[in-house]
């Protein structure tokens, strides 16, 4: 067994196919940690808590709404992949034309749900009254972003799934990039505040949708085929990829509802605590997707691996990309031990929020080891379209976890981020437990 996985690891083609697909969504994927670095930084030099505050309350209600749609990416991927895998340019021109339909429906329906949303959460935290009028400011002014935001999960989802990586960096670095020099100019140039920051990502988001949307006529030159205007119509063929997008939304509502917790239970611990907790969160985030870029990989090999049912290329792609995903792991963990003081006074200078920051790094730099191979997993269940299993294995990971959360209450802060560990930890076991049960059961080919 050791022998065979030293030989898939030595096998050079296969790092070529991953780190093709990887280092541009690595980079692309970095920006988007960077822009709430940036938002972060610029707003964390204002004079008051309260303002870092609001940002970081008011981009996690959007996060909370937007993020639950993820599944218009992770769906999008999988189909689209094993579409390529056969071939099929009719299917990837229906796959996608699905995902933008989607996006444009439940950009809808969330707009409508999303200011009795907002209210009913910002009682819940019991916000300082400064808190609670500049988080729903800059909520309220985010909320224009969001069509533009669905749509681009689905663009990224698609050209992910053909293995074209260079415009999904393209959409994230203009979404990303545009971002960071309109936050910079409305906030300090215009002094536009809390209010400038949010119409700098209203606009970039804008700017990337539409990029990606010009791009993909280049793309489907590369599969031709035609669109089936009837197949729409047909509620058929409308099945598996609501269905697999209903298991994908269900893990993403439990997943965000973990982080939005997180900032609900800081913002009752003070101001100073949900702001320092917002500026150790970047530092998952930069994390995350970064390794994300590894498992995006993982989505488009595994999912044309398993259209051209190519057992070999399947086995090979997760051997090395695990063995990427643990380096980098490493490296973030070293980063934080070593850096993460520096990280933080970066973002803020803030005494309070600088201090209370600093007691919790320790947490930050154990959770890449933790983290990383729920990442990783996750790519290969959405090559795969296997999304029940993600579904399941995230449903008892919070059962579990919530319990000791509640336990911990008593212990503030330090409570909380031990259960947000153990939650992780409890993601990467689980997920691991399904596909060891299907790799022994040969079930990764079964539709």
């Amino acid at each position: 067994m050791s022998s065979s996985l030293l030989a898939d690891w030595r096998d050079r083609p296969t790092h070529r196919r991953v780190w093709a697909l990887a280092a541009p969504m690595i980079l692309s994927n970095i920006s988007v940690p960077l822009v709430a670095l940036v938002d972060s930084t610029v707003i964390g030099h204002l004079p008051h808590a309260h303002q870092l505050g609001a940002v970081a309350v008011g981009a996690s209600l959007y996060i909370f709404l937007a993020w639950m749609m993820g599944f218009l990416r992770m769906g999008t991927t999988g189909f689209a992949a094993q579409a390529a895998g056969r071939g099929d340019g009719n299917a990837l021109r229906q796959i996608l034309l699905q995902g933008l339909l989607l996006a444009a429906g439940l950009s809808l329906l969330l707009g409508a749900i999303a200011i009795p949303f907002s209210g009913v959460a910002l009682s819940l935290m019991q916000p300082s009254a400064e808190l609670h009028e500049l988080t729903l400011e800059f909520f309220h002014i985010r909320l224009w972003g969001l069509p533009a935001a669905l749509a681009s999960y689905a663009l990224v989802g698609w050209f992910l799934g053909t293995q074209n990586a260079r415009a999904p960096l393209a959409i994230l670095l203009t979404t990303n990039l545009v971002n960071i020099a309109l936050n910079l100019w409305f906030v300090l140039g215009l002094d536009w505040g809390v209010a400038g920051s949010a119409r700098a990502s209203v606009i970039a988001e804008w700017s990337g949708a539409l990029l990606g949307l010009y791009l993909t006529r280049g793309a489907l030159r590369v599969y031709p085929g035609k669109v089936l205007w009837a197949a729409l119509r047909v509620w058929r063929n409308w099945q598996p990829l609501l269905g697999v997008n209903r298991d994908i939304f269900i893990r993403s509502l439990v997943l965000q509802s973990v982080f939005f917790s997180i900032t609900l239970q800081g913002a009752r611990l003070g101001d100073a605590t949900v702001a320092a907790n917002a500026l150790l969160l970047n530092g998952l985030l930069l994390t995350a997707h970064a390794l994300d870029g590894l498992a995006h990989a993982v989505e488009a090999l595994c999912g044309h691996a398993i259209g051209a049912r190519d057992r070999e290329a399947l086995r090979r792609s997760m051997v090395v990309a695990c063995g990427w995903s643990l380096l980098a792991s490493l490296a973030f963990t070293l980063l934080f031990l070593l850096g993460g003081h520096l990280f933080v006074q970066m973002q803020t200078d803030i005494a309070s929020v600088r201090e209370t920051a600093f007691q919790y790094l320790p947490y930050l730099a154990v959770l890449p080891l933790i983290a990383v191979w729920s990442y990783l997993l996750d790519g290969l269940f959405i090559g795969a379209t296997r999304a029940r299993e993600m579904r399941n294995a995230m449903l008892i990971s919070a059962v579990i976890a919530f319990p000791v959360a509640w336990a911990l209450h008593g212990y503030g802060n330090h409570g909380l981020w031990i259960s947000f560990l153990l939650f992780m930890v409890l993601r990467s076991a689980t997920l691991g437990v399904y596909a060891w049960r299907m790799q022994r059961r040969d079930q990764w080919f079964n539709s």
